[in-house]
């Protein structure tokens, strides 16, 4: 496997983030960052299905789970960026919208589309978990054992 260098991994990170993000967050997001760029479809957004595969307690052989809707697209700005996204579930516009920011974080306005778009997903995401782990260790219960008299 070859590595990643730095601005594949950045890439990575927000091609992750954008489709892990909830869609009216996106959209909200991306309606209060201001107007959509001219663009052409490479590939309009088309809905499709994927294979997903697991692996028994993570380290067993793999096996095929079952399929998931994926919605995919590919678009270029009029400035020649090219921007990807695939999408969980069949939400064209949200496709539509990460594959725009994806072209646009690779351009000059790159720092203030990540503050305005990416940092806050990335911070409602971070709530989310965290909500969880405290709703998942209220439940947590301690086990602990006494120390009986004739064993001591």
């Amino acid at each position: 496997m070859t590595e990643l260098t730095p601005p594949q991994t950045d890439r990575k990170t927000w091609m992750s983030l954008l489709a892990k993000a909830p869609a009216a967050d996106l959209a909200r997001l991306w309606e209060a960052h201001g107007a959509a760029p001219g663009f052409t479809w490479l590939r309009a957004p088309e809905v499709g299905a994927v294979m997903v595969r697991g692996r028994a307690g993570a380290t067993g052989a793999p096996f095929n789970l079952g399929e998931m809707s994926v919605t995919r697209c590919s678009l270029r700005l009029e400035d020649g960026a090219v921007g990807h996204a695939y999408v969980q579930g069949r939400d064209k516009d949200k496709a539509r919208i990460a594959a725009l920011v994806d072209a646009l974080m690779q351009g000059a306005g790159a720092a203030a589309l990540r503050s305005a778009v990416l940092e806050p997903l990335e911070r409602g995401l971070a709530d989310v978990a965290q909500a969880r782990a405290a709703k998942a260790a209220a439940t947590k219960v301690e086990f602990f054992t006494m120390v009986r008299g004739e064993n001591a």
